[in-house]
């Protein structure tokens, strides 16, 4: 007989398919939540047992479940919380998000968050290998190293520890496109409208959603609906896109329009900016030129 833990990240996995349906994202992503639900509501071992026994690579075995699933069990299993799909529904603030990070208390998610800007497990990931966490107080080389560890095992990715290489998910320009054709959607009103539950207390589907495949990923995009996004008048610039691929490859990024420097005006990936440099630097065309719509 499964766990109450198995059945209860079971049931998260088949909501976060019945979301994805009804959002109209690819069936080949809603299938692999459900076969990966069935899955884990049918065993009779602890997926807890699995991860203190095996780790990781215990999970990511299991049948149908794979990386980017597997990485989701993990964070369910030890968090109590699924981010990914906390964020989809809108819920998640933040600076609790961060806190799920062993190591980060209530005060320095709070100084991440503010000083940083940083939003996500990712962007924390992208900040602890570029340079700011380190020359945040309260961070010393030592957290440093472990906070790197605890991301690349909570993100469900094995990391060099010479830090993170353009090579990781789509490539900016693939980004680029999602990103222009979420905005142009939103702007057309062609796109359907979730109902977010942070910062709406009308309960108005006001949040625009696009599902897409392009270059073998399946992209989510969204409108930041985030404290700081508010608080900067930025909802409507910043771009959160996920991906997804049929490895199970899981990921994110935000697309921002730059306000400074070279680039300023123009569509960049948050901490992938020399790749765009380098992008605008090849192509004159107007949908690499494209600023804010």
């Amino acid at each position: 007989m499964a766990s109450v833990l198995n059945k209860q990240i079971a049931e998260k996995l088949d909501e976060m398919a019945e979301l994805l349906e009804v959002q109209g994202a690819n069936p080949f992503r809603v299938r692999a939540y459900r076969r990966a639900a069935a899955t884990v509501g049918e065993m009779d071992r602890d997926l807890e047992e699995i991860s203190r026994s095996e780790g990781m690579e215990g999970l990511v075995s299991l049948p149908t479940v794979g990386k980017g699933i597997a990485a989701a069990v993990w964070e369910m299993v030890h968090t109590g919380r699924w981010s990914q799909l906390e964020r989809l529904r809108g819920s998640l603030q933040p600076e609790n998000l961060l806190q799920t990070v062993p190591g980060i208390g209530p005060a320095l998610a709070k100084r991440i968050h503010d000083d940083l800007h940083v939003d996500t497990l990712e962007e924390l990931e992208t900040a602890a290998f570029d340079g700011r966490l380190e020359g945040l107080p309260g961070i010393g080389s030592r957290k440093l190293q472990a906070l790197r560890a605890t991301l690349a095992t909570m993100l469900g990715r094995a990391r060099r520890t010479s830090g993170r290489t353009g090579a990781d998910g789509p490539s900016v320009a693939t980004l680029l496109r999602i990103d222009r054709d979420y905005r142009k959607g939103a702007t057309e009103g062609s796109l359907p409208r979730i109902a977010p539950k942070r910062f709406n207390p009308e309960g108005e589907a006001w949040l625009p959603i696009l599902h897409a495949d392009r270059d073998g990923w399946h992209f989510t995009a969204l409108f930041s609906n985030t404290a700081r996004a508010h608080e900067l008048d930025k909802v409507y610039d910043w771009v959160v896109l996920y991906f997804y691929n049929e490895d199970h490859e899981e990921g994110q990024h935000t697309v921002v329009t730059e306000t400074r420097g070279p680039l300023q005006g123009r569509r960049v990936v948050r901490g992938r900016e020399a790749e765009c440099r380098e992008l605008y630097s090849k192509s004159e065309s107007p949908a690499d030129r494209e600023s804010t719509a």
